[in-house]
């Protein structure tokens, strides 16, 4: 098929343009500046008229839940939700049951991504005490790259051998592959949970749990991580940063950082209204921490923007600091979260493309993907502003029907997601049938 997008704002490598794009089969074939796209017998044609054309979001950052934890979510359900939400491919987390530590549960994942997945897939290996010897077998051009756990969030996920850690981000380095990791201090965790217990009782207030996991549990596990990076070469890419004091570790270059969602919109002022629906790991934190994050998006300390989007049942979520469950489903609100960042002034349009679409694609090393460019795949969002609507349980395509952003009214509108060149959803309209494709690495 060709389609005709006309009369958008381009938004793509730095520069804002109307403009007319031309889509043939599922690669962008022209782009045009000015609209004047060449007339011809297109299949369909899109009038982008006050819209903003984007390139697909890639969020680098999910927990789909699929296999073992499907009560919670689903391949189908979550990249359902982010179609809706323009996001065009995801790389899902290894936590899952069992979990992504094996050949064998990796290529299981990927055959679920074929069969369930609306959007572009792709699936992060997870590293263990015991299994550095199969990143040697892994096919780098099939994976994003390597997850460590290096704090006590995902069960007995948790890397805490010296001997292990060295030798996962020296095979990674070798292999070419980024180490994404989430960095917590465990023994610090420990150490914080039991005075908080012993002064508050056996589930303490959601509100302490951002003192149980402070600023020196991030950031004393983030600079063993920065350690262990610059000796063995690898790059390292530090997941959900939650403190500033974690900025100064960045050098832009083999130490970069990701922001998510949740960090970029709460802080701690949240708990006493939204509970543990705002409960998560690293925790939310000071509104200091919340704005020096808002920060780094524009000055470039910060490299990625994604979601952790993690769901739960709304029954897991009721509680405290142990009881309620740590994670939200956000990927549905990724990109309209941020478009609001941008009419509050805090990071230009340009600047958000590059944080959700071209620095994960560059990061990565995404095969033609993440950018607007002639013979790229056409992975394409089309968002309206001044269109307001508000989250309601309806609207919400996750499987688990909750979001600690229900009732917030947006003012961007997701109108149409391109997977592939392919129209997977317009305007509300949602084509259930569409299985998108595999992402490709380092080729």
């Amino acid at each position: 098929m060709t389609i005709l997008i006309k009369n958008g704002n381009i938004v793509n490598e730095g520069r804002s343009f109307r403009g007319d794009l031309i889509v043939n089969n599922d690669r962008i074939e022209d782009i045009f500046e000015g609209n004047c796209a060449p007339r011809g017998n297109y299949d369909d044609i899109i009038d982008a008229t006050g819209c903003v054309v984007l390139p697909g979001v890639i969020d680098e950052h999910v927990h789909f839940r699929e296999p073992g934890l499907t009560q919670k979510a689903d391949i189908e359900s979550e990249s359902r939700a982010a179609a809706y939400g323009g996001v065009t491919s995801f790389f899902d987390m290894p936590n899952t049951n069992p979990q992504t530590t094996s050949l064998e549960a990796l290529d299981d994942k990927f055959a679920r991504g074929k069969q369930k997945s609306h959007v572009n897939y792709s699936f992060f290996f997870g590293a263990t005490n015991s299994n550095v010897e199969l990143l040697k077998q892994l096919d780098i051009h099939r994976v994003p790259g390597v997850k460590l756990f290096m704090g006590a969030s995902t069960g007995n996920m948790l890397v805490d051998k010296m001997e292990a850690l060295k030798a996962v981000f020296e095979e990674s380095a070798r292999l070419g592959l980024p180490v994404m990791t989430h960095c917590e201090d465990s023994q610090l965790i420990s150490r914080n949970m039991a005075e908080i217990v012993a002064k508050y009782g056996e589930d303490p207030d959601v509100k302490y749990h951002p003192v149980i996991r402070d600023e020196e549990v991030c950031s004393k596990s983030s600079e063993l991580a920065v350690q262990l990076a610059r000796e063995s070469g690898a790059h390292l890419h530090i997941a959900h940063l939650s403190t500033a004091k974690e900025l100064a570790l960045l050098d832009h270059k083999n130490i970069t950082g990701e922001a998510v969602i949740a960090h970029l919109v709460f802080s701690d002022e949240d708990y006493a209204t939204k509970k543990a629906l705002v409960k998560c790991n690293p925790a939310v934190k000071s509104k200091a921490d919340r704005d020096a994050l808002r920060h780094a998006l524009m000055d470039g300390t910060i490299y990625t923007i994604g979601t952790d989007h993690a769901p739960h049942q709304l029954q897991d979520k009721q509680g405290g600091c142990i009881k309620a469950a740590s994670g939200m489903p956000m990927i549905q609100f990724s990109l309209v979260s941020m478009l609001e960042l941008v009419d509050a002034g805090i990071l230009s349009l340009e600047k958000m493309v590059e944080l959700m679409a071209h620095h994960p694609a560059s990061l990565f090393q995404m095969k033609d993907r993440g950018y607007l460019r002639k013979g790229y795949k056409a992975d394409i969002t089309i968002v309206k502003p001044n269109c307001p609507w508000t989250v309601t349980k309806d609207v919400i395509q996750s499987k688990c029907k909750w979001s600690p952003l229900e009732g917030k009214t947006f003012n961007w509108q997701v109108q149409q997601t391109f997977c592939n060149g392919h129209l997977v959803y317009n305007q509300g309209k949602f084509d259930t049938d569409y299985r998108a494709e595999e992402i490709e690495f380092r080729k």
